[in-house]
């Protein structure tokens, strides 16, 4: 399937930039228009799949006519179901301007959401990873060009070591956001290894997505310390693990590690009665300083009764193999950043 991310250097990436900025100039009179907040939403998806078969990959359950009875009614329906959980998350009527999405299967998948479910309306444009990853699993971020004027994108690819099968790309775009300053943004899009196998076993897995995302840090870093960075995604790992701590010990906080929801929601996933916090918002300092929200968010129509743990769990997609019309087994996770506020003194 063909990939959106796009050269760094293209002539159709330079001219969208130049065309975004003269927005920003003609909306403010000669200086650029400044922008109360920026938003942030992160969702795992819990397996959006397509109804086609992509060679080479392990998507079979997910045909017309294999186990799960997976169908074109069922396909729009999740996509709607999506499309429905990330315009809830909008804060004062203002759709979120970054979507970072995991467990998306393709291109396509991702062109249908921002083009022909409930959420085409919010005309977002979108990138995509092309991964080895064997089920086809990749991630996707979702931008508004009217907040966010895309600069360059690419893919991280993960080296696999021993044991360890081929996992999902890291998807990081560079672009500028549409306040008083036209800040630079780098975003990164993680999906880390699952825990399959047991938290010990799969851990160095983990550590090598973990290890090339830091080598991406310190080279941004290395050119602006104090550069402005978001990394969202499932990571498969709570926030108090060493391997959140490598990440955060390069200047960055965790703006989500106590983020709560409504209706008693407690994380963004939950196993056998505990709610987990495996999905995170990181940000560097300067911009944790400006964070003015984070929540999960969890109306009552993401949410099912959990009747053997008692309490709600997320409405998911299949409960083991049987279909249930529900939207993830992950709930989205919200951050807003109000530019404007006076940033915190960064600590040495």
């Amino acid at each position: 399937m063909k990939s959106f991310l796009r050269p760094p250097g293209s002539k159709r990436q330079s001219l969208a930039t130049a065309l975004f900025l003269l927005l920003l100039m003609w909306a403010g009179g000669g200086c650029p228009a400044v922008a109360q907040a920026f938003t942030l939403v992160e969702l795992n998806c819990e397996n959006l799949f397509d109804t086609c078969h992509d060679y080479g990959r392990q998507d079979t359950e997910y045909l017309p006519g294999a186990v799960r009875h997976w169908n074109r009614g069922r396909y729009w329906r999740k996509q709607n179901h999506t499309a429905q959980a990330i315009l809830s998350c909008a804060i004062d009527e203002g759709i979120p301007d970054l979507v970072a999405l995991c467990e998306v299967e393709n291109d396509s998948v991702v062109r249908d959401l921002t083009r022909r479910s409930l959420l085409r309306q919010a005309k977002y444009d979108y990138l995509t990873t092309t991964s080895p990853d064997l089920r086809g699993i990749d991630v996707a971020l979702l931008y508004s060009p009217f907040t966010f004027g895309l600069l360059s994108s690419y893919a991280l690819r993960v080296a696999p070591v021993e044991g360890m099968r081929p996992t999902r790309d890291i998807l990081y775009a560079k672009g500028v956001t549409n306040t008083g300053a036209a800040d630079t943004l780098h975003v990164f899009v993680v999906h880390l290894p699952s825990r399959f196998g047991g938290e010990r076993y799969s851990r160095p897995f983990r550590q090598a997505a973990v290890s090339r995302l830091c080598q991406a840090i310190d080279s941004i870093q290395a050119l602006t310390p104090e550069a402005n960075i978001l990394i969202a995604g499932d990571f498969n790992d709570e926030p108090g693990s060493p391997l959140i701590g490598q990440i955060l010990d390069r200047r960055l906080c965790n703006v989500t590690a106590k983020a709560a929801g409504a209706n008693g929601v407690r994380g963004t996933y939950r196993y056998k009665g505990a709610w987990n916090r495996i999905d995170h918002i990181l940000a560097s300092r300067r911009l944790a300083s400006l964070a003015d929200t984070a929540f999960i968010q969890a109306p009552l129509f993401l949410l099912e009764e959990d009747t053997t743990y008692g309490g709600y769990k997320p409405r998911r997609t299949y409960n083991g193999m049987r279909y249930q019309p529900g939207y993830s087994d992950h709930l989205p996770l919200v951050a807003r950043f109000r530019w404007g506020k006076r940033p915190i003194p960064s600590k040495k």
